[in-house]
Order: structure tokens, then sequence, then C-alpha cells
């Protein structure tokens, strides 16, 4: 069976990382019942460059006729003052694919404890999964004006959009520890209000399931005090963009944090969370494990392929552990020598 992956090098160290996990994906399936076909297109600054938008309509044709797409990095100082930014890229990529809910999985592997700037006590055997709606909210709602004495802004959801993250975020527990947390502010906010009613609503649909609520203070406190306790967090976007990056931090680097964007039907976009680090692009010492990692979440999410995508993970975390690190890690692996170990392990 073959399936369409679109590939989106992008800018900086993207084309770098994304070789990687091309090359990874490719050794993880080779005996596999699907096969890949990946179909490489300009995005983000090198979409300006070629065809003079971030979003050329070749590539935007191609996402939306592929069976997932691979995202590396955008942007970068040279678009910074263009007309339409690399970023103004993803979002019309966004909105065009409606892609809903962004799945941010967090975990801390061994190797990298002494990384974290948190107490090894606490942050030791982290994993859970920040489940954020990417599409509504706050930053999205109409009206809104900026003047020069006033400004204000419109923090709008439908009973819908809310079902349907809640339902993703079910969905994924159920393949976990089955403890969904909701974060609000439900004591202030009326869209909280909304929010919190439909997750109950939700939640009967998932009896194998626990639902909790928590306010956005102090899920964002426990983030810190005690990340070992959660399973599942599922907010609104705003809430979500924060406390997402709050929880990268907790590995030590976001060079090992993969993520996926998930429409209600059709294509999905993987990506790992940092951007293009343009001051070291071409020097071959970019750390590829987020880009990997983002494969793996591939073989997963669009795929059922827990069986490769297992082998990927595991292949990464062994490499680490033994010292396979990137300078970013405090180590002095390059680039293509820490890919060559993995596609070794893999063999």
């Amino acid at each position: 069976m073959k399936k369409k992956v679109v590939v989106l090098a992008g800018d900086g160290i993207g084309p770098e990382i994304m070789a990687s996990g091309v090359a990874v994906l490719k050794k993880a399936v080779e005996n596999a019942e699907i096969q890949f076909e990946f179909e490489a297109h300009p995005f983000g600054g090198a979409g300006i460059d070629a065809k003079g938008a971030p979003l050329p309509e070749e590539t935007l044709a191609a996402c939306q006729s592929a069976d997932a797409i691979l995202l590396g990095a955008i942007g970068g100082p040279k678009w910074e003052h263009a007309a339409q930014t690399p970023e103004q890229g993803l979002l019309a990529l966004r909105r065009a694919l409606n892609l809903f809910a962004n799945i941010r999985p967090i975990a801390v592997p061994d190797a990298l404890l002494h990384l974290s700037p948190i107490k090894e006590e606490i942050v030791k055997g982290t994993d859970f999964i920040v489940v954020r709606e990417l599409t509504s909210g706050i930053y999205f709602g109409e009206p809104r004006h900026l003047g020069a004495q006033e400004a204000y802004d419109t923090n709008r959801y439908h009973e819908e959009e809310i079902r349907r993250i809640m339902r993703q975020a079910f969905e994924i527990a159920q393949g976990r520890r089955k403890y969904i947390l909701s974060v609000d502010k439900a004591n202030v906010l009326a869209t909280s209000k909304l929010w919190r009613k439909v997750a109950e609503e939700v939640a009967q649909e998932f009896p194998d399931c626990i639902l909790e609520h928590q306010y956005v203070d102090s899920a964002a406190m426990r983030i810190i005090q005690n990340p070992t306790i959660f399973d599942v967090v599922v907010t609104e976007n705003l809430f979500g963009d924060i406390l997402s990056d709050e929880a990268s931090v907790l590995p030590g680097t976001l060079g090992v944090l993969p993520s996926a964007s998930h429409g209600e039907a059709g294509v999905s976009l993987y990506e790992p969370i940092h951007g293009s680090a343009p001051d070291i692009a071409g020097k071959n010492i970019a750390n590829p494990v987020s880009m990997i990692l983002s494969a793996s979440l591939m073989l997963r999410q669009s795929f059922d392929m827990n069986q490769e995508a297992d082998r990927i993970d595991r292949a990464c975390f062994e490499a680490m552990e033994e010292g396979v690190l990137t300078k970013d890690l405090g180590g002095e692996t390059s680039t293509t020598d820490f890919t060559a170990v993995i596609l070794e392990k893999l063999s």
C-alpha cells in the first residue's frame, strides 16, 4: 500500500533535519505493508524564494491531496520584512487544512535529566501530552481593535469547537493512562464556563476515562512542581500556547520535542516545536531528534504503525543514553553522524 507524504523542509536547519527524518522513516518501514512516496515542495522562506509566496499554490494543492505532511522549520532574518512572511504561510496552511488540534508530547528521557532546570527527583518519569485547540479563541475572535488609548480582543468559542477538541483528547487518553485534565478559567471567563460544561458532556461518551478540571494558573504551577502526575492536558488556544511552551522546558531542550496538528478529516501535519535556527544552518550540528520523533508521531497517529514508531523512539532514546549527543545536548555528534547511529540501530 502506497501513501503520499508531502515534505516541507522549509528554511534554516529545516532541510538538514528533514533529511534525517526521511532517512529514518525509510529505514523503519522498509519491510512494512505501508510504503511511502515522499514529495518535496517549497514552503516558508523557501516558498518565497522559489515562487514568490510562503505557501505557493502548488504546495497547498499537494498538501491537500497528501496522506500526511512533514514540516521541518520556517523563517529567518532574510524574510522578516517580506510582504508575506514565512509564518503567514504556516497560518494559511493551518486554515486551509482546518488543523484545529495541536498535539505536543512532553517527555523527559533519562539521558536528558541532567539538562532539565527542574530537580531530577521531580522531573524523572515525565510523560504527558498537551492537546491545544488551534483555530479559535482569542487569537481569531472578532471584533478586535487597537486604538491610541484603547484596545480589545474577543475570546469566542462555539460548543462544537470545544466538543471536537475534547473528543480528540479523550481518544488520545484511551491509548494512555485514561486521565484527562481540562484546563480553563471558569471562575472568571464565560468561554471557560462553556468549555467546562461541554467537557463534562463529552466525558459521558468515554466512561473508561477520568476527567478533572483545573484553573490555568494552578495548572501552570503544577507543571513545574509535579509534572509526572499529568497524562493528557486539554485546553483552549491561548492557555495551550502558554502551557505547552512552559512544559517544553522540562527536558531542558527544544531539540527532542515533536508535535502534530490534526483536522476533522484528512491530512495531518507533523513538525518539531523549535525554530529554523539560521545561525547554525549548514553546519551539520543541528539536533535531528525532534524531527525524527515527529516522523514517528506521524506513523502512530496517521497510519497506526505503532511497532515501527516504537522502534524509532527506542533507537533515539538508546542513542542518547549511550552518550550520542549533539552539540545542544552537550555532545559533539554531528547531525549526519547521529542519524547514522539511528539507522544502524534500526538495522
